[in-house]
């Protein structure tokens, strides 16, 4: 008998906890909810996938990035990060965790981490298929955690998420659409400060004060073609360019300036990083030094221009 009673105490103890838990998360989402469905209207990111993530991210508003920082999705700080800082034992020793005045902002910089070229075949993804877009964000890398997309789809299904998914942004969410995060705290979409503006080779140019990618190089520039700057700064796909680089709006020439004859090589340079410094398309740069495409130069060898 008392085993017996021992063996009910327990697992009547599990049930309080489970339903102490599921109340925390409901509350959270009745919350939160508002934020998510803006998003999903501006940005496109259903609804669903966002509040399971910030459940759980954030352990339903309890975990310390979460009361401290407001920050919800666990979003480190990264190179370009202008904004406050907190630091937390993660990956490694005080790893540096993004710093928000506000919860909406964390939910509205969660969109702009989203629309990095690393997730963009997310949005290809229906709003509806929350499956698919769990397992798109696992394959992609947002988490280290394997069973990262079972958890997402688990919250989804317990706590009917994805009804989120078809509430339209009606008048009193309209509000949200004032975050225009990216000018606010991402100093790298703002022109003064991710580059400045030069003429190198006879063309205008712009050269990085801090590193950035094809794509938010084109939305300080407000430029919507981005094919065209890739075509035009010699990239195939679009990756991080270190400071210093020189970004080209228009094609560049098959030779440099008569002032510069050859270009000694340093450690550290790549025959992308020389075209870029002289304005010359990389391929005439092989060609002009009889090198076979995609080949890497040696330190100290001496490059021609002309």
């Amino acid at each position: 008998m008392k085993k017996t009673i021992i063996t009910i105490a327990f697992f009547a103890a599990v049930l309080a906890v489970s339903a102490q838990n599921s109340k925390k998360i409901t509350d959270y989402i009745k919350q939160y909810q508002n934020f998510a469905i803006a998003q999903q209207a501006l940005h496109g990111i259903p609804a669903s996938i966002t509040m399971a993530q910030a459940i759980l991210e954030s352990q339903s508003g309890e975990s310390m990035l979460a009361q401290k920082a407001n920050n919800h999705f666990g979003i480190k700080c990264g190179s370009n990060w202008s904004g406050k800082t907190i630091n937390k034992d993660d990956d490694n020793i005080a790893d540096c965790f993004r710093k928000y005045p506000k919860v909406e902002d964390s939910f509205a910089d969660h969109s702009a981490f989203l629309k990095r070229p690393r997730y963009e075949d997310l949005f290809k993804i229906p709003l509806q298929d929350y499956k698919s877009w769990a397992v798109g964000l696992k394959r992609a890398g947002y988490a280290t955690d394997q069973n990262y997309d079972v958890k997402l789809v688990k919250l989804i299904e317990d706590y009917n998420l994805n009804s989120l998914t078809y509430i339209e942004l009606d008048e009193d969410l309209r509000k949200y659409e004032s975050i225009d995060y990216a000018k606010k705290y991402e100093s790298k979409f703002e022109i003064d400060k991710l580059f400045s503006k030069e003429r190198n080779n006879g063309m205008e140019c712009y050269k990085l004060k801090r590193s950035a990618t094809i794509t938010e190089i084109s939305a300080a520039l407000k430029r919507k073609n981005i094919e065209k700057m890739l075509y035009y700064n010699d990239l195939f796909e679009d990756r991080e360019l270190p400071v210093g680089t020189l970004i080209y709006t228009e094609k560049k020439t098959k030779e440099a300036a008569n002032s510069y004859r050859n270009h000694k090589v340093q450690e550290g340079e790549s025959m992308h990083l020389i075209a870029q410094k002289y304005g010359i398309t990389l391929k005439s740069l092989y060609k002009i030094n009889k090198m076979t495409y995609g080949s890497i130069p040696s330190v100290n060898q001496n490059l021609l221009l002309h």
